[in-house]
């Protein structure tokens, strides 16, 4: 029987953020994780660039979290954005704001800060764990599946930091549902955010022209109309324009079955204007000419035309104007979370303390993506994972400093 006064399962940036706090304060930590080596996920979304936090206003950003926001605000004062950029800069990792006003580091990789923090949590006494698989409970305990067999953890406080259900490769595979169901805990299904969707292209369209990024357009659905670009995959579409528009369209498809993403292909442009210049061209000129000339669409945005709008070599001047201003993508469903950037769903707001401690077990504390809340990508992710760890284990020190106070 291994003891400890602060188990913390999961070793991502929830769990480490909370490790980090509560080793500073004296508390004894050990931190258990399944994988190999800690942070798999937060490695991989730096490899090409690690995207920290964001630099909008404070009071904008604490909106982004949709209907959890109000539950996530207390954490979010108590780690603003500006705190994630003093703490990695304490960490030797300083930070610049991109073009996007998305905040990355200077060396534009996690490797580095991962290495600077784990330093820190080792000076600090925090004891890290690998291949330990945390499997559920035996009476008061922990139970723990290991390269040497079944261990059992006695703890005074536990954190519960898994993650969600994206990515399950890296080690957030929410094996950890069913215990916790078990014990009472309501738990809402998980959904992919952030992710791509299925689109039924022609075979010569896809062969074509998947990977191709379609750039400078703006796509509108219920989230709004906004800017940039995104990718043609084998299965649809993908990329940092669909992911903005991903809740909304995933929340469509399963009120309603059926949604599309609408794309201005020619945002400078108006349509008035456009029609009239595609009414200059030859009729008896090509499509893809008629296209470029008149609207100055070529290449992947000429073919979507082609691609989504019938007869479209027949169309008349107004017709395809219309199309490149508001052209609608219909799409069939999310792609699988297995692929998601992260995921909706987990532990419900309601079976969660102010605190962070589960109602249902006392002395058991959650953070990160188990509960229930998503956010876009642009560092919104990656701030309220460390936030809620260290709301987290401010709950663990009260309730330890309780327990220590009436026995």
């Amino acid at each position: 029987m291994e003891q400890t006064d602060v188990a913390i399962i999961g070793g991502g940036p929830a769990g480490l953020a909370a490790a980090e706090r509560l080793s500073h304060h004296g508390h004894a930590v050990t931190v258990y994780d399944a994988m190999p080596t800690v942070a798999r996920k937060f490695l991989l979304a730096g490899k090409s660039g690690l995207n920290i936090t964001h630099s909008e206003p404070f009071e904008r950003f604490a909106e982004r979290f949709g209907d959890a926001s109000p539950r996530l605000r207390a954490a979010l004062d108590a780690f603003t954005p500006q705190e994630v950029r003093d703490w990695a800069a304490g960490l030797g990792t300083e930070t610049f704001v991109g073009s996007s006003g998305r905040v990355f580091p200077e060396v534009m990789k996690a490797s580095p800060l991962l290495r600077a923090w784990l330093r820190r949590l080792d000076a600090q006494g925090v004891v890290i764990r690998t291949r330990h698989r945390w499997t559920g409970f035996a009476g008061g305990n922990l139970l723990f599946e290991t390269p040497d067999g079944e261990k059992r953890v006695a703890s005074k406080a536990t954190l519960l930091a898994l993650g969600g259900a994206s990515w399950p490769r890296l080690g957030s595979d929410a094996a950890w549902v069913a215990p916790l169901r078990e014990k009472g805990v309501d738990i809402a299904p998980f959904r992919p955010a952030n992710c791509g969707f299925d689109v039924t292209w022609s075979e010569s369209f896809r062969e074509r022209f998947a990977g191709e990024p379609v750039k400078a357009v703006t796509a509108s659905s219920a989230a709004g109309t906004l800017p940039g670009e995104f990718v043609i995959s084998r299965h649809g579409i993908e990329g940092s324009l669909v992911y903005a528009h991903a809740a909304s369209l995933r929340d469509a498809l399963e009120r309603e079955g059926r949604v599309s993403l609408v794309l201005d292909l020619a945002p400078g442009r108006v349509r008035e204007r456009i029609a009239r210049d595609l009414a200059r061209q030859d009729p008896k000129a090509s499509l893809s000419t008629r296209l470029r000339k008149g609207a100055g669409i070529d290449g992947v945005k000429a073919a979507l035309v082609r691609e989504l709008v019938p007869d479209a070599g027949k169309a008349t001047a107004d017709a395809l104007a219309a199309a490149i201003k508001r052209l609608p993508v219909p799409l069939l469903r999310p792609r699988p979370i297995a692929e998601a950037i992260s995921s909706a769903g987990g532990i419900r707001w309601d079976a969660v303390d102010e605190h962070y401690m589960l109602k249902a077990l006392p002395g058991i504390f959650v953070a990160g993506e188990m509960i229930d809340w998503e956010a876009p990508t642009g560092g919104y992710l990656l701030t309220a994972c460390l936030a809620t760890g260290k709301a987290a284990a401010e709950g663990m020190e009260s309730w330890l400093h309780e327990q220590a106070r009436y026995g």
